[in-house]
Protein backbone atom coordinates (compact mmCIF):
# COMPACT_ATOMS: atom_id res chain seq x y z
CA UNK A 1 0.00 0.00 0.00
CA UNK A 2 1.83 3.14 -1.25
CA UNK A 3 0.79 6.31 0.60
CA UNK A 4 1.07 8.31 -2.78
CA UNK A 5 -2.11 10.01 -3.34
CA UNK A 6 -1.46 11.85 -6.67
CA UNK A 7 1.00 11.32 -9.74
CA UNK A 8 1.14 13.84 -12.36
CA UNK A 9 3.44 12.93 -15.08
CA UNK A 10 4.20 15.36 -17.91
CA UNK A 11 1.55 17.43 -17.55
CA UNK A 12 0.63 20.20 -20.26
CA UNK A 13 -1.65 23.07 -20.52
CA UNK A 14 -2.07 25.09 -23.50
CA UNK A 15 -4.27 28.35 -24.47
CA UNK A 16 -4.42 28.29 -28.02
CA UNK A 17 -0.53 29.03 -28.88
CA UNK A 18 -0.01 29.69 -25.59
CA UNK A 19 1.70 26.78 -23.80
CA UNK A 20 1.37 27.69 -19.77
CA UNK A 21 1.88 24.43 -18.82
CA UNK A 22 4.73 22.51 -20.11
CA UNK A 23 5.74 18.87 -18.99
CA UNK A 24 4.80 19.02 -15.33
CA UNK A 25 5.53 15.86 -13.08
CA UNK A 26 4.95 15.74 -9.52
CA UNK A 27 3.80 13.27 -6.79
CA UNK A 28 1.69 13.79 -3.70
CA UNK A 29 1.97 11.84 -0.70
CA UNK A 30 -0.57 11.52 2.06
CA UNK A 31 0.15 14.02 4.67
CA UNK A 32 2.60 15.94 3.11
CA UNK A 33 2.19 19.94 2.68
CA UNK A 34 3.99 20.82 -0.78
CA UNK A 35 4.07 24.85 -1.45
CA UNK A 36 4.38 26.16 -5.26
CA UNK A 37 5.71 29.51 -5.09
CA UNK A 38 7.00 31.76 -8.32
CA UNK A 39 6.35 34.98 -10.52
CA UNK A 40 3.10 35.74 -11.83
CA UNK A 41 2.34 33.59 -15.06
CA UNK A 42 4.81 31.08 -14.14
CA UNK A 43 1.72 28.32 -14.35
CA UNK A 44 1.24 28.00 -10.50
CA UNK A 45 -2.58 28.45 -10.50
CA UNK A 46 -3.18 26.60 -13.99
CA UNK A 47 -1.83 23.48 -12.58
CA UNK A 48 -3.88 23.92 -9.46
CA UNK A 49 -7.08 24.23 -11.47
CA UNK A 50 -5.64 21.56 -13.93
CA UNK A 51 -5.22 19.18 -11.05
CA UNK A 52 -8.94 19.41 -10.19
CA UNK A 53 -9.78 19.64 -13.75
CA UNK A 54 -11.58 23.11 -13.38
CA UNK A 55 -9.07 22.95 -16.69
CA UNK A 56 -8.53 19.91 -18.80
CA UNK A 57 -4.88 19.13 -19.38
CA UNK A 58 -3.52 19.26 -22.69
CA UNK A 59 -1.70 16.08 -22.68
CA UNK A 60 -0.04 14.15 -19.89
CA UNK A 61 -1.47 12.04 -16.70
CA UNK A 62 -2.78 12.29 -13.76
CA UNK A 63 -2.74 9.15 -11.45
CA UNK A 64 -4.61 9.11 -8.21
CA UNK A 65 -4.10 5.92 -6.58
CA UNK A 66 -2.51 4.88 -9.17
CA UNK A 67 -5.21 5.12 -11.94
CA UNK A 68 -5.79 7.83 -14.75
CA UNK A 69 -8.60 9.90 -13.86
CA UNK A 70 -7.84 11.90 -18.30
CA UNK A 71 -8.63 8.23 -19.26
CA UNK A 72 -12.46 7.83 -20.41
CA UNK A 73 -14.73 6.54 -18.28
CA UNK A 74 -12.88 7.61 -15.05
CA UNK A 75 -15.77 8.80 -13.01
CA UNK A 76 -14.59 12.41 -12.53
CA UNK A 77 -17.52 13.06 -9.74
CA UNK A 78 -15.62 10.48 -7.45
CA UNK A 79 -12.32 11.98 -7.56
CA UNK A 80 -13.43 15.95 -7.59
CA UNK A 81 -14.99 14.71 -4.58
CA UNK A 82 -11.74 13.59 -2.73
CA UNK A 83 -10.20 17.24 -3.82
CA UNK A 84 -11.25 20.31 -1.48
CA UNK A 85 -10.24 23.79 -3.35
CA UNK A 86 -10.02 27.05 -1.31
CA UNK A 87 -10.10 29.87 -3.93
CA UNK A 88 -8.50 33.37 -3.70
CA UNK A 89 -11.94 35.06 -4.07
CA UNK A 90 -13.86 32.82 -1.67
CA UNK A 91 -16.60 31.42 -3.69
CA UNK A 92 -19.19 31.54 -1.16
CA UNK A 93 -22.88 31.17 -1.76
CA UNK A 94 -24.06 35.08 -0.53
CA UNK A 95 -27.44 34.20 -0.70
CA UNK A 96 -26.87 31.26 2.17
CA UNK A 97 -25.34 31.87 5.47
CA UNK A 98 -22.25 30.30 6.90
CA UNK A 99 -23.60 27.35 8.27
CA UNK A 100 -25.70 26.30 4.76
CA UNK A 101 -22.56 27.32 2.50
CA UNK A 102 -20.64 24.37 4.91
CA UNK A 103 -23.68 21.99 4.34
CA UNK A 104 -24.48 22.33 0.88
CA UNK A 105 -21.90 20.32 -0.89
CA UNK A 106 -22.64 17.71 1.53
CA UNK A 107 -26.25 17.66 0.75
CA UNK A 108 -25.95 17.80 -2.57
CA UNK A 109 -22.83 16.50 -3.90
CA UNK A 110 -21.96 13.98 -1.05
CA UNK A 111 -26.32 13.24 -0.40
CA UNK A 112 -25.43 13.95 3.44
CA UNK A 113 -28.29 13.37 5.63
CA UNK A 114 -29.10 16.82 6.67
CA UNK A 115 -28.27 16.43 10.18
CA UNK A 116 -25.08 14.47 9.97
CA UNK A 117 -24.32 17.41 7.55
CA UNK A 118 -24.80 20.06 9.83
CA UNK A 119 -22.76 18.47 12.43
CA UNK A 120 -19.66 18.05 9.85
CA UNK A 121 -19.79 22.09 8.93
CA UNK A 122 -20.42 22.85 12.68
CA UNK A 123 -17.24 21.05 13.79
CA UNK A 124 -15.57 22.11 10.99
CA UNK A 125 -16.38 25.72 11.37
CA UNK A 126 -15.52 25.78 15.04
CA UNK A 127 -11.84 24.06 13.97
CA UNK A 128 -11.58 27.20 11.72
CA UNK A 129 -12.52 29.70 14.54
CA UNK A 130 -15.34 30.58 13.21
CA UNK A 131 -17.92 29.68 16.46
CA UNK A 132 -21.56 29.33 16.70
CA UNK A 133 -22.07 33.46 16.70
CA UNK A 134 -21.45 33.75 12.81
CA UNK A 135 -23.40 30.80 12.08
CA UNK A 136 -26.29 32.68 10.64
CA UNK A 137 -24.41 35.68 9.25
CA UNK A 138 -24.24 35.78 5.71
CA UNK A 139 -20.94 36.24 3.57
CA UNK A 140 -21.71 40.17 2.91
CA UNK A 141 -21.25 40.73 6.96
CA UNK A 142 -17.94 39.15 7.16
CA UNK A 143 -14.46 40.26 7.06
CA UNK A 144 -12.16 38.63 4.03
CA UNK A 145 -10.59 36.56 6.63
CA UNK A 146 -13.67 35.42 7.91
CA UNK A 147 -14.79 34.41 4.38
CA UNK A 148 -11.86 32.66 3.92
CA UNK A 149 -12.15 30.62 7.09
CA UNK A 150 -15.75 29.39 5.97
CA UNK A 151 -14.40 28.58 2.83
CA UNK A 152 -11.79 26.30 4.04
CA UNK A 153 -14.48 24.94 6.33
CA UNK A 154 -16.57 24.41 3.72
CA UNK A 155 -13.48 22.37 1.73
CA UNK A 156 -13.11 20.50 5.12
CA UNK A 157 -17.17 19.51 4.97
CA UNK A 158 -16.64 17.03 2.46
CA UNK A 159 -13.87 14.70 4.07
CA UNK A 160 -10.95 15.38 1.24
CA UNK A 161 -8.25 13.30 0.87
CA UNK A 162 -6.30 16.56 -0.38
CA UNK A 163 -7.00 20.34 -0.59
CA UNK A 164 -5.86 22.98 -2.71
CA UNK A 165 -4.98 26.27 -1.97
CA UNK A 166 -4.81 28.85 -4.58
CA UNK A 167 -3.17 31.83 -3.26
CA UNK A 168 -5.87 31.54 -0.36
CA UNK A 169 -4.32 35.22 0.75
CA UNK A 170 -3.95 37.11 -2.20
CA UNK A 171 -7.18 38.08 -1.80
CA UNK A 172 -6.92 39.67 2.15
CA UNK A 173 -6.22 42.66 3.63
CA UNK A 174 -2.46 42.59 5.35
CA UNK A 175 -4.05 42.40 8.95
CA UNK A 176 -6.83 39.27 7.69
CA UNK A 177 -3.48 37.38 6.18
CA UNK A 178 -2.16 35.90 9.52
CA UNK A 179 -5.59 34.62 10.42
CA UNK A 180 -5.70 32.65 7.80
CA UNK A 181 -2.14 31.75 7.73
CA UNK A 182 -2.78 30.41 11.17
CA UNK A 183 -5.77 28.20 10.33
CA UNK A 184 -3.87 26.87 7.47
CA UNK A 185 -1.09 26.43 9.96
CA UNK A 186 -3.01 24.54 12.16
CA UNK A 187 -4.23 22.04 9.31
CA UNK A 188 -0.68 20.99 8.27
CA UNK A 189 -0.16 20.07 11.98
CA UNK A 190 -3.18 17.84 12.05
CA UNK A 191 -1.55 16.10 8.96
CA UNK A 192 -4.22 17.19 6.06
CA UNK A 193 -2.08 16.79 2.91
CA UNK A 194 -2.12 20.45 1.72
CA UNK A 195 -0.89 21.92 -2.03
CA UNK A 196 -0.74 25.59 -1.42
CA UNK A 197 -0.12 28.05 -4.53
CA UNK A 198 0.92 31.23 -2.23
CA UNK A 199 3.22 34.00 -2.23
CA UNK A 200 3.65 33.89 1.15
CA UNK A 201 7.76 33.20 1.87
CA UNK A 202 7.53 32.58 5.57
CA UNK A 203 4.93 30.50 5.59
CA UNK A 204 5.96 28.64 2.74
CA UNK A 205 9.48 28.23 4.41
CA UNK A 206 7.65 27.24 7.56
CA UNK A 207 4.71 24.80 7.34
CA UNK A 208 6.19 23.00 3.88
CA UNK A 209 7.77 19.47 3.91
CA UNK A 210 8.85 20.23 0.10
CA UNK A 211 9.03 23.61 -2.06
CA UNK A 212 8.25 24.02 -5.71
CA UNK A 213 9.57 26.67 -7.48
CA UNK A 214 7.54 27.68 -11.06
CA UNK A 215 8.75 29.56 -13.74
CA UNK A 216 7.52 29.76 -17.33
CA UNK A 217 5.31 26.75 -16.70
CA UNK A 218 7.96 24.12 -15.46
CA UNK A 219 9.03 23.21 -12.31
CA UNK A 220 12.39 24.81 -12.12
CA UNK A 221 13.17 23.59 -8.72
CA UNK A 222 11.87 21.60 -5.93
CA UNK A 223 13.41 20.36 -2.78
CA UNK A 224 13.10 20.42 1.19
CA UNK A 225 12.59 25.01 2.33
CA UNK A 226 15.63 24.50 3.82
CA UNK A 227 17.52 23.42 0.06
CA UNK A 228 14.58 26.08 -1.58
CA UNK A 229 15.18 28.68 0.70
CA UNK A 230 18.73 28.37 1.91
CA UNK A 231 21.17 26.85 -0.50
CA UNK A 232 18.62 27.25 -4.43
CA UNK A 233 20.86 25.44 -7.13
CA UNK A 234 18.86 27.52 -9.98
CA UNK A 235 19.94 30.79 -10.93
CA UNK A 236 16.37 32.15 -11.79
CA UNK A 237 15.26 30.50 -8.49
CA UNK A 238 17.96 32.60 -6.50
CA UNK A 239 16.65 36.26 -8.30
CA UNK A 240 13.20 35.10 -7.37
CA UNK A 241 13.83 34.91 -4.00
CA UNK A 242 15.82 38.08 -3.86
CA UNK A 243 13.22 40.42 -5.23
CA UNK A 244 10.82 38.46 -2.87
CA UNK A 245 12.96 38.32 0.27
CA UNK A 246 14.93 41.81 -0.69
Amino acid sequence: MTNTILEIKHLKKSFGQNEVLKDISLTVKKGEVISIIGSSGSGKSTLLRSINLLEIPTDGEILYHGENVLEKGYNLTAYREKLGMVFQSFNLFNNLNVLENAVVAQTTVLKRDRSEAERIAKENLNKVGMTEQYWQAKPSQLSGGQKQRVAIARALSVNPELILFDEPTSALDPEMVGEVLKTMQDLAKSGLTMVIVTHEMEFARDVSDRVIFMDKGVIAEEGTPQQIFENPQEERTREFLQRFLG
